[in-house]
């Protein structure tokens, strides 16, 4: 009962998931490409694309995207990594604390034919992030707790190169508003690019 209990309240952001395997399959056409994509019970949004990373890969064609790898900040199984990485034709490095997720982005970013554009690896938050990108993106995992997802955002500052760009979604009622002030106060600058159905996607340039 204990170890049922544990499954129960275990969270999609914990590092190795315990929960009994329940693999799941579909398609998403996701910037103009037909994706394939392998779900399991311990990750987020196992049974379609969730509205907010769909709202936030849509509200890329509202910026320029600076020149430079792009990292993916918890990939998850690897939605946000791969349709990026299959539109521009880009070098993504996916990460993620849960390592099961990262197994599955690995699986789907070889069906998906971008292996050889994508770097995946376990990270907490930026504790294994030692490069500098063009690009951050991230849906922040607002379960985790204010302190992680400041982390995020504030944190992602210094890991962009001169010009780089933040790009977050998050909705209103679950501390966008709050989101953009901490990103400004980082970065200096944060604005609102799109919003839809309750979602912001913020966006701050170094």
């Amino acid at each position: 009962m204990k170890n049922i209990d544990k499954q129960a309240n275990e969270q999609y952001f914990t590092a190795e998931p315990t929960a009994e395997h329940n693999y799941h399959h579909f398609d998403f056409e996701l910037l103009g490409h037909q994706l394939y994509f392998q779900t399991d019970s311990g990750v987020f949004s196992k049974r379609t694309i969730d509205f907010g990373t769909r709202t936030m890969l849509e509200a890329l064609s509202k910026t320029t995207i600076p020149e430079g790898k792009i990292l993916d900040l918890g990939t998850g199984y690897g939605v946000v990594g791969i349709a990026v990485a299959k539109k521009f034709k880009r070098t993504v490095d996916m990460v993620d604390v849960n390592e099961r997720a990262l197994q599955l982005a690995r699986v789907n970013a070889k069906k998906n034919n971008v292996a050889d554009m994508t770097h995946i690896f376990q990270s907490d938050v930026y504790d294994n992030i030692s490069e500098q990108y063009g690009l951050i993106l991230v849906n922040p995992p607002i379960r985790a707790g204010k302190k992680v997802v400041t982390s995020m955002l504030q944190e992602a500052k210094l890991h962009l190169q001169p010009g780089g760009k933040l790009i977050a979604v998050l909705q209103k009622k679950q501390g966008a508003p709050s989101a953009q002030k901490n990103m400004a106060e980082a970065f200096g600058n944060a604005q609102v690019i799109h919003k839809d159905k309750g979602y912001y996607i913020l966006e701050s340039t170094r």
